[in-house]
């Protein structure tokens, strides 16, 4: 795990755990590329996760398609991105009145995902074997794993990481869908 996500995993737990007591849900935000880290976020105690760049490439989302070295991909603006805050989210980051405004999200372009009635059951299935290499069913069970003590992370170093993916293959395929 990358130094940033580690962060970003802790303050979602830390969140989550006095959220929790409360009985307020957490949406973990920032950095959720795959299925991979949907699971991380709830596992941290995350109710939901924001999808937003993941989404962003399908044809339902908003954004105008275009070519680059032949590859078909679609302009992405997060809703805390300078171009979005000047085309009206500022109110969202309290920034609307400002002269300086920081950006708290990207804009960019994402590869083309199709249509999001064929990209969610890929990330649902996902997510259910994430579920299934955890040992759980459900988020409630996950959440009670996490905070019985029952459910642990490693840090895993950037060799153990390269060892733990594809390797020793001249070439291979992983396919999106």
């Amino acid at each position: 795990m990358r130094v940033d996500y580690l962060h970003q995993a802790t303050a979602v737990y830390k969140v989550a755990s006095i959220a929790r007591e409360y009985g307020i849900p957490v949406i973990a935000d920032g950095g959720i590329a795959n299925s991979g880290h949907v699971i991380k976020a709830l596992a941290c105690g995350a109710s939901a996760a924001m999808m937003g760049s993941m989404l962003a490439g399908t044809e339902e989302a908003p954004g105008e398609y275009f070519y680059k070295d032949g590859i078909r991909l679609k302009k992405y603006r997060g809703m805390g991105s300078l171009e979005a805050m000047t085309k009206g989210s500022a109110n969202r980051y309290f920034s609307e009145n400002k002269r300086i405004k920081v950006a708290q999200g990207v804009s960019g372009a994402v590869a083309d995902k199709g249509s999001v009635r064929k990209y969610l059951p890929y990330l649902i299935q996902g997510v259910k074997h994430g579920f299934q290499d955890l040992g759980v069913k459900s988020v409630d069970e996950l959440h009670k794993n996490l905070y019985s003590g029952t459910l642990r992370f490693q840090i895993r170093s950037a060799a153990a990481q390269t060892e733990g993916g594809v390797h020793s293959l001249y070439t291979y395929e992983k396919s999106a869908i």
